[in-house]
């Protein structure tokens, strides 16, 4: 199975909407591992390592949000450390 592992941040009304509790959910719902936390600048980060497609969906899926959230962009690159199993929320 290959595994892809990016690094997205995610701008706009993204903090204090449930975001972050949202994307872990969204993320185990997939089988997607990594972690997600809120960045001081406004911005939410999360790393996402799975199944190619499953990432993607990931990274889709942070334009739409929790229903609270404004997601204005997200910009992903790839990320070369691999996260343990599971999906956390940090910071």
């Amino acid at each position: 199975m290959a595994t892809r592992t990016v690094i997205s941040r995610v701008s706009g009304h993204v903090q204090g909407v449930g975001f972050r509790v949202w994307v872990m959910r969204e993320a185990q719902a997939r089988g997607v591992n990594g972690w997600v936390r809120n960045c001081p600048d406004g911005t939410v980060e999360a790393v996402f390592s799975g199944e190619p497609e499953a990432v993607i969906e990931m990274q889709m899926r942070c334009y739409v949000g929790p229903s609270a959230s404004r997601p204005t962009s997200v910009v992903s690159d790839p990320f070369n450390d691999i996260p343990g199993e599971g999906f956390e929320i940090r910071g």
